[in-house]
């Protein structure tokens, strides 16, 4: 199965197309709103998987502690905080989000 009609990651994926401009969802979150909770590394696959052309806002999700997960390859944590920054989204000195602030309820 191809991961384009992989149902569990169609669902993923329509949960964070939903999050809006200028708010975040955290992986456990999105998870639970895709109908699998206690999966977010699932989370975290799924928008692995991703293709650079693909319609899905990636940058909106972060880790529960409000901060952009590290990947094994740096590189795209530049680039997904400069897109949250660009959206209004503000980092503390540590480098994390408000999530009473900023996070998505859905």
């Amino acid at each position: 199965m191809s991961r384009a009609t992989e149902p569990t990651y169609e669902r993923i994926y329509a949960v964070v197309r939903a999050i809006p401009h200028g708010r975040v969802a955290t992986y456990g979150q999105v998870a639970s709103l895709a109908g699998l909770p206690g999966h977010a590394r699932q989370v975290g696959y799924a928008l692995h998987a991703l293709r650079t052309d693909d319609d899905v806002p990636w940058h909106r999700v972060i880790n529960a502690r409000g901060e952009i997960s590290r990947r094994a390859d740096p590189g795209p944590e530049g680039l997904q905080r400069a897109m949250l920054e660009a959206e209004g989204i503000v980092f503390d000195r540590r480098g994390r989000v408000s999530l009473r602030r900023f996070r998505w309820q859905a």
